[in-house]
């Protein structure tokens, strides 16, 4: 990836973190390191208050894109 590509990457992921915020909810991101693991590199939307999941694809959190994250938040899903 370029160095634009990965500010651009970054710049929507805060952007989408601060959407999520406005709608008391928390966007993270899994923590595993593993590039094999089915849940590499995705997010997850939780609710800010009571900790409860909103939004996920994988049995125990995670495996939402960038895109499926955007889509939750304007209320696409």
């Amino acid at each position: 990836m370029t160095v634009n590509a990965l500010t651009a990457l970054s710049t929507r992921e805060t952007r989408l973190r601060r959407a999520a915020v406005r709608q008391g909810l928390r966007m993270t991101k899994t923590r595993r390191r593993d590039p094999r693991a089915t849940d590499y590199g995705t997010y997850q939307l939780v609710d800010a208050a009571t900790g409860g999941l909103k939004a996920h694809r994988l049995p125990g959190g995670y495996g939402l894109t960038l895109d499926d994250v955007e889509r939750v938040l304007n209320g696409e899903r």
